[in-house]
């Protein structure tokens, strides 16, 4: 039977549009349109031309024909979504709410087909006898270019094209005419750019611990039994989870598979890469958003070709096309960059598990700081679960240090280092040794604490720190509970209550006024705007061309210098009290990470965590490097305030440019929320002001939303939408996002 209609998603990220809409296929495409094809289609009253995704094929018609338009063409150069990422696209759409097309987007990292880059080679094309007798007669007639074109010749069995015309002189009209000599043949094939700089050989295999071996022997024991499910890997920093991961990938490959490979950000890619290629040399790829348009594209293509089996890179790596995944790796599983910040708001996390299941493929996760969320599915039995207690090759983690930074201005120091730190500093940059700082900014939103005492303004029904708004607000970001602005500490008096406010560039001026001869070196968004900077910072800071690295949280995930014996933590703070219910966990996991970077070589490391709270939770478990007792504490202050893992939690965000039809729309949906959660059970908490209450113009208020059931809050979900769609001629601009789990504020 003919396909004679096109069910087509239309490349408009608008939810009035977010359907598929029915197209004639013209009798000249017949046959040639597949479900992911990228097409032109009339849209409109003017029937302007813009792209779509074909979803479907079908020969029966929703409408009448004379109401139906036509495709008009296929687009030129245009990617196909795959019909398992269409599949996937509509996955995401369903479970975290956006439009198809926006979903189809995010899981096309490639937008569009990029020209490819060809290598011309020459050959040559002539027996020994016959190439003796032509350099014969080109050394006779002076046709020097001929003469090192053939001598060339004889020695490799091919040279490039380029070469032949810049080094060697040789005219395009000259190679032609030898070509159709039969003296040479050229041979033009497709030459991938290759994002990997393959700088060092490959590398011995590092022989596994008893402990790192009874992991692999379990997981590929699971593997050939054809049991497939999701691990969580925890291991202590410095303990061999990478070398774990290759041997997992290698038992993989060995069945025919191939594997993703997930790091939390690009800072981590110049050295996962380098391990991956020693171990695997150019089977391996990678992903991240530094690459060029034309690498991003060879990438991928190489992939649907099967030319490499590992793919390595961000969030957007976990879409590559591989057509036999059997492995998803998910490295520091913990990381708040697995959240993604545009529609949809999926987390790679949830996204691999479904792929996995799709591909019959198996997902670990590894952290030496796992997330509250993965630990507590490994105490349901949700997860699988392995254990690496011990750094590998014997070696001890750090030395620990607390310093209170009231005590230390009650000694009248206001500086940014403690005393014991810069003790620390001095002897380590006399004995020659490498030095980190990190300065715990991730998570800063205006909080407010006394430099006294440590107390932190917060909100009282909430359990989270009110965030300051201009000079005399304070704000809860989740049930908009306001106050006024403290001039004095509540707690005890003192007059040092204000917002805590520090920055690399500061750090790093006050080095340089204490230690003039250090070398140092700072990695943050400002120094690493440019493609190639974090390589170059990192591997600068690996050769010792430095003597300290200053920097956010950028620097202390997966990193391993081997001559860095100190880490000092400047401000624990920051991340501890933002206005977020994770900010423990955070900090938590922060402190961790960072601690973990000193004493991975054959010196022992020591670590100093500056902090105004120096007995809260968080703190007091990184410094003895103690997960499990934090778990026990962070999860019993989820339970009893209802957040996420024990609850999920829906953040409902509605815009518009207009203040007062904000307002309107978003007290009906609560009401209306409200009024079926009498029904499903839900816990409506809302409306508030956003975080930042107007951006260009446009008005943001929030609606929370609990269940221990998730499928309640897609429930949720799917009912705003039916309202929004219902009362969208009345509301007009009104907008809606979807946010799961959230955990990012707004």
């Amino acid at each position: 039977m003919e396909d004679k209609y096109a069910n087509i998603c239309v490349d408009i990220s608008h939810e009035k549009v977010d359907r598929p809409f029915q197209y004639k296929v013209p009798q000249a495409l017949r046959g040639k349109l597949a479900p992911g094809m990228q097409v032109l289609i009339p849209f409109g009253r003017g029937n302007k031309l813009i792209k779509g995704f074909v979803l479907a094929l079908t020969d029966v018609s929703e409408y009448p024909d004379e109401l139906c338009k036509e495709v008009a063409d296929v687009v030129e150069g245009g990617i196909s979504a795959e019909g398992r990422f269409v599949a996937l696209a509509a996955w995401m759409r369903a479970n975290y709410g956006s439009t198809l097309i926006a979903a189809l987007k995010t899981v096309l990292p490639v937008k569009e087909q990029v020209r490819q880059v060809s290598r011309r080679d020459i050959y040559l094309n002539v027996s020994k006898q016959e190439l003796e007798a032509l350099l014969g007669e080109a050394k006779k007639k002076r046709h020097v270019a001929k003469e090192r074109l053939l001598e060339a010749l004889s020695t490799v069995d091919a040279l490039s094209y380029s070469f032949a015309l810049m080094q060697l002189g040789v005219s395009s009209k000259t190679l032609q005419a030898m070509e159709n000599q039969g003296i040479i043949r050229m041979e033009t094939k497709t030459a991938y750019r290759n994002p990997v700089k393959e700088t060092e050989g490959k590398k011995d295999r590092i022989a596994l611990s008893y402990e790192q071996q009874q992991i692999v022997d379990s997981f590929l024991n699971d593997y050939k039994n054809n049991i497939r499910k999701t691990y969580l890997l925890y291991g202590v920093t410095g303990s061999g989870k990478t070398e774990v991961y290759m041997e997992m990938i290698a038992g993989v490959l060995s069945e025919g598979k191939e594997a993703i490979v997930l790091i939390p950000e690009i800072a981590l890619t110049y050295q996962t890469v380098l391990r991956f290629y020693k171990r695997f040399g150019d089977r391996i790829s990678v992903i991240h958003s530094k690459l060029s348009r034309g690498e991003r594209f060879d990438q991928f293509e190489r992939a649907k070709r099967g030319e490499i089996q590992i793919m390595i890179g961000p969030r957007s790596a976990l879409f590559t096309p591989f057509s036999n995944l059997g492995l998803i790796i998910i490295d520091e599983e913990h990381e708040g960059s697995y959240k993604s910040d545009g529609m949809p708001k999926y987390h790679a996390r949830e996204t691999a598990e479904y792929i996995a299941g799709e591909n019959g493929a198996s997902l670990v996760l590894g952290s030496a700081t796992p997330s509250v969320t993965a630990y507590y599915k490994v105490q349901t039995g949700e997860y699988g679960f392995f254990r690496l207690q011990d750094r590998f090759g014997g070696k001890y983690l750090p030395s620990v240090y607390r310093v209170d930074l009231r005590e230390e201005l009650k000694k009248g120091n206001r500086s940014m280092f403690s005393n014991l730190l810069y003790e620390k500093m001095k002897e380590r940059l006399e004995k020659k040794e490498q030095i980190m700082l990190f300065l715990n900014r991730r998570g800063y939103a205006g909080f407010i604490t006394c430099r006294s005492c440590g107390y932190v303004v917060k909100c009282p029904h909430c359990d989270v720190s009110l965030t300051e708004h201009g000079k005399n607000k304070l704000v809860c970001h989740y049930c908009g509970y306001e106050a006024l602005s403290y001039k004095q500490c509540p707690e005890c008096g003192s007059p040092y209550i204000a917002g805590f406010k520090v920055g690399t560039e500061q750090v790093e001026e006050r080095i340089k006024t204490m230690f003039p001869k250090a070398r140092v070196l700072r990695m943050d968004k400002d120094t690493t705007r440019k493609k190639d900077d974090y390589e170059k910072i990192l591997s600068a800071f690996a050769k010792k061309e430095a003597d300290i690295l200053i920097g956010t949280q950028m620097i202390v995930k997966g990193h391993d210098f081997p001559d860095v014996t100190l880490v000092g933590v400047l401000a624990a703070d920051l991340s501890l009290s933002a206005g977020d219910y994770r900010a423990a966990e955070r900090t938590f996991q922060l402190l961790t990470q960072a601690v973990g970077r000193a004493g991975r070589g054959k010196t022992p490391g020591e670590a100093v965590i500056q902090t105004y709270r120096p007995d809260h939770y968080a703190v007091l478990h990184a410094t003895n490097q103690d997960y499990e007792s934090f778990y026990k504490e962070e999860i019993a202050y989820r339970k009893v305030c209802g957040y996420p893992p024990v609850m999920h939690m829906l953040a409902l965000l509605f815009t518009s440019a207009n203040e007062k039809r904000l307002g309107d729309i978003v007290k009906e949906a609560a009401a209306g929320l409200r009024k079926a959660a009498e029904e499903k059970g839900w816990r409506v908490i809302g409306p508030a002001d956003a975080v930042v209450g107007k951006i260009n113009d446009v008005y943001r208020k929030m609606i929370y939303i609990r269940h221990e059931d998730y499928g309640q809050l897609v429930c949720a979900k799917d009912f705003t939408e039916a309202l929004m769609e219902e009362k969208k001629k009345e509301y007009g601009d009104c907008s809606v996002y979807f946010d799961f789990d959230p955990m990012n504020g707004y």
